[in-house]
């Protein structure tokens, strides 16, 4: 139901699974592995994965920080998305990419919860985009001694509010890997 026209497809959305990003993630492992079955899943039926790519002081670009991590190996006809803000489509190419594949509906998974992934969520549903999170496939770090709730209470809150997040004309929402399903791509 996306606001864009000539938008029917979806894509899978990685952000910044990356070696430095995911060294002190919050359930690290389930997570990669649940991303792994979303890639599988989308590869199998021909739907675009799109990887986005963080660049930081702290993750240099072409570090090894700055590398997605080895358990998510990237394909090279798979686009990559490389930004150095929160939201994946500021100063990005991203738009310009899923315009050229057709595609008004992102399913979302990746880190960090509390950051990039709420700004991308946001800045993609403002855009028009029909945009679902998967709900045990994004993570964050631990902030609390920044007063940030625990880990696992972010992404119960970020997983609550977009479960029930609307605007005219687009749907979001949360689904868990078992449930996300991709419509083979003609």
């Amino acid at each position: 139901m996306t606001t864009l026209d000539d938008r029917p497809r979806t894509a899978l959305v990685v952000i910044d699974v990356q070696n430095g990003v995911m060294a002190n993630a919050y359930d690290r492992d389930r997570v990669i592995a649940n991303i792994a079955t979303l890639v599988d899943k989308a590869r199998t039926t021909g739907t675009p994965v799109l990887w986005v790519q963080h660049s930081a002081a702290d993750l240099p670009r072409d570090s090894t920080p700055w590398q997605y991590v080895p358990e998510l190996p990237h394909r090279p006809e798979e686009p990559v998305v490389h930004k150095r803000y929160g939201d994946s489509f500021e100063d990005t190419d991203l738009e310009a990419t899923l315009a050229a594949h057709s595609i008004g509906h992102l399913i979302v998974a990746g880190a960090q919860t509390d950051a990039c992934i709420r700004s991308t969520l946001h800045g993609a549903i403002t855009r028009g985009y029909d945009t679902t999170l998967v709900s045990d496939a994004h993570t964050t770090e631990d902030l609390t001694a920044y007063g940030a709730p625990t880990p696992d209470k972010v992404i119960a809150h970020t997983n609550l509010y977009w479960q029930h997040h609307s605007a005219p004309g687009r749907t979001a929402g949360t689904k868990k890997t078992a449930e996300v399903t991709f419509n083979p791509t003609p």
